[in-house]
């Protein structure tokens, strides 16, 4: 009798897909949607912190490639960035400071592209087990967020120079990297810990 594979993801264990494919097309946009939706959601909530305030941001983009894993991770934040480049008010102080592709251009344009590589990277770490220990978890968020703040280092030194897009595009925002960084550490195992209680 052939078993079933463990799940690898917390989507696919809350919501195993099947091999009916309308069926897995259907679990798979669903899931994007509702991450697009949540990834607008945190863009839109700041927390009052210091030295800037801080969005939810990068933690919901790595959360959801523990969740989701490699593939769907990235289609949805892609679809999340097809969205703002069609002019939905979907990324931080938007519309206040633009939409669309002119705001893609701007100074965060290199973070969003990076939230499509650090949610991938962090997709591939989880489905090879990274999700379901503090260790390995803490590593996974710790380069996610490295490959994210890559993308947005690069682009704000194209834009403006390497000094610059250090203090105001990096040094800024350690502290609350370093709380985003703890949060995802403890959640994603935590999650893992009550469905392997669960099942």
């Amino acid at each position: 009798m052939a078993t079933q594979p463990l799940p690898t993801t917390l989507a696919s264990a809350v919501w195993p897909s099947r091999p009916d494919r309308s069926a897995a097309l259907l679990r798979a946009v669903l899931l994007a949607v509702a991450g697009t939706a949540l990834l607008t959601l945190s863009a839109k909530l700041k927390v009052p912190f210091y030295p800037v305030p801080m969005t939810m941001q990068t933690l919901v983009v790595l959360v959801l490639g523990a969740a989701f894993g490699t593939r769907l991770a990235m289609a949805t934040v892609a679809l999340y960035l097809v969205e703002g480049a069609l002019g939905l008010p979907v990324f931080a102080d938007t519309p206040e400071r633009g939409i669309g592709l002119a705001y893609m251009a701007g100074p965060t344009g290199g973070y969003l592209v990076g939230f499509v590589a650090g949610a991938g990277l962090v997709g591939w770490l989880c489905e090879r087990g990274f999700g379901r220990s503090l260790l390995g978890m803490g590593a996974a968020m710790a380069l996610g967020h490295a490959v994210i703040f890559a993308f947005g280092f690069g682009w704000l030194a194209t834009l403006y120079g390497p000094s610059v897009a250090w203090t105001a595009g990096v040094a800024p925002f350690a502290l609350a990297t370093l709380l985003k960084t703890a949060l995802g550490t403890a959640m994603v195992p935590a999650l893992w810990a009550l469905l392997d209680r669960r099942s």
